[in-house]
């Protein structure tokens, strides 16, 4: 398997890393997408860091729609820089959020098109970031990724029409632990009606720790109980998921 999303590059895993990819290897999991962007521009230089240094690891360069009104010119250039080291294989994480609003929506929107348009330029993947602006992000990816960019919803909890418009932008799915909620049957649906091989799988740790961990820190080790749930819903083999969801991640990213 392949966690296509986590953020391991913090704190909460700075003491324990070693632990965490031990655990991670036992489960099944093979390679880790480490996702910049959470926080401030550190996080993103600990991610390619993660990448040379860690097996298995691989980086993603960009900032999270929450500080688009702390990112300026500086930041940018630096991550410029950064987006071509070894080891990055993905621009992002970066996006919308009109849920939290933590930075005016107009920012967002900007900082967005900025980090599309280096995805066109490096012709790496975008991962995205997407709550409550189905519809401003699909335009912004129809209208500045002119048909030349791909990438991943990461986390994806849409609806199945939103599910369909991403898909035919040509774009995968990200599921995470959401999807082993009790009360998450809706999305549960979206997972056993998507083609499968445009699945993929992720912990976003520490983040949404599926069942039986929620409410503790996730690790990427726990991407197994999201494949597990992928194949209940689809009355598949997990052996089937597991190599399904890792060839995506393969021909999306190329690691």
């Amino acid at each position: 398997m392949i966690d296509s999303h986590a953020h391991i590059q913090g704190e909460e895993f700075v003491q324990e890393l070693e632990a965490v990819m031990d655990r991670a290897r036992d489960a099944g999991v093979e390679k880790v997408i480490v996702v910049g962007g959470a926080g401030d521009l550190s996080s993103n230089e600990a991610a390619v860091e993660l990448a040379r240094s860690v097996p298995g690891l691989f980086a993603t360069i960009g900032m999270h729609p929450h500080d688009a009104k702390d990112v300026g010119d500086l930041e940018l250039a630096k991550l410029q820089v950064l987006v071509r080291e070894p080891g990055v294989v993905a621009v992002g994480e970066t996006g919308l959020d009109f849920y939290y609003d933590h930075s005016p929506r107009q920012l967002q929107v900007e900082l967005f098109c900025r980090f599309i348009r280096m995805a066109r330029e490096t012709g790496l993947p975008l991962v995205v970031h997407n709550r409550e602006a189905d519809r401003e992000v699909a335009e912004l990816l129809r209208c500045e990724g002119k048909g030349e960019i791909r990438g991943v919803m990461h986390c994806f909890t849409g609806s199945y029409e939103s599910a369909r418009e991403f898909l035919e932008l040509g774009f995968y799915l990200s599921f995470s632990g959401i999807i082993t909620f009790k009360n998450a049957g809706p999305l549960r649906e979206v997972v056993r009606r998507v083609p499968l091989d445009r699945i993929l799988v992720e912990t976003d740790s520490p983040y949404l720790a599926p069942v039986p961990h929620r409410g503790k820190r996730n690790e990427p080790a726990f991407v197994r109980f999201v494949a597990e749930t992928v194949a209940k819903v689809r009355g598949m083999p997990l052996e089937e998921v597991s190599q399904a969801t890792s060839l995506n991640a393969h021909t999306l990213f190329g690691v």
